[in-house]
């Protein structure tokens, strides 16, 4: 069984979303990928494609870069959920000049209102060096405080690194 909030965390090209999607093969009911990716290019459009076959079919796909918290309010009974992910949806979110606060008290509100298990993919961006930009350094702050807050509400927490689950926090679930 899914924990109500799991969080798994990494770097890029870590493993983390094939270790976020391997969760779900121990729920029964309807698994729902909620995607924040756009395609603004070939390379992102290649990536989105990667991520659809590892994933395969049995997956009900809701594609929302920005405005995802009535996913979370809305979900059916006998669901569960993969956001992924909110290092994307945070990316989103900057570049569009929205209030990040106001998205994040919402996403919170949101997850602590769901009624059906969510797992959340999200990317580490703390362990390399201070970004010259300052839009760099904005992203990398509010990444930091969106993991921690997000690590500080959830059931299980996870490090992916080179493919392999460290449990940060609870117990991992049952994977197969």
């Amino acid at each position: 069984m899914l924990p109500k909030l799991s969080f798994i965390l990494g770097g890029a090209a870590s493993g983390k979303s094939a270790y976020a999607e391997s969760l779900f093969a121990v729920h029964a009911g309807t698994r729902t990928y909620l995607a924040t990716a756009q395609s603004f290019d070939s390379e992102m459009e290649n990536k989105i494609s990667r991520h659809q076959i590892m994933r395969g079919e049995g997956w009900d796909t809701i594609e929302r870069p920005m405005d995802i918290a009535p996913v979370f309010l809305e979900a059916q009974p006998e669901s569960a959920i993969l956001f992924d992910c909110a290092t994307l949806w945070l990316s989103n979110l900057l570049l569009a000049d929205r209030n990040v606060e106001e998205a994040l008290d919402n996403l919170l509100f949101a997850l602590k209102s769901c009624a059906v298990p969510v797992v959340i993919v999200s990317n580490e961006v703390g362990a390399g060096i201070v970004p010259a930009e300052a839009l760099s350094r904005r992203f990398r702050e509010a990444q930091g405080r969106l993991n921690q807050q997000l690590a500080a509400q959830s059931d299980y927490a996870a490090l992916v690194v080179a493919g392999l689950p460290l449990t940060l926090k609870g117990t991992m679930p049952e994977v197969t």
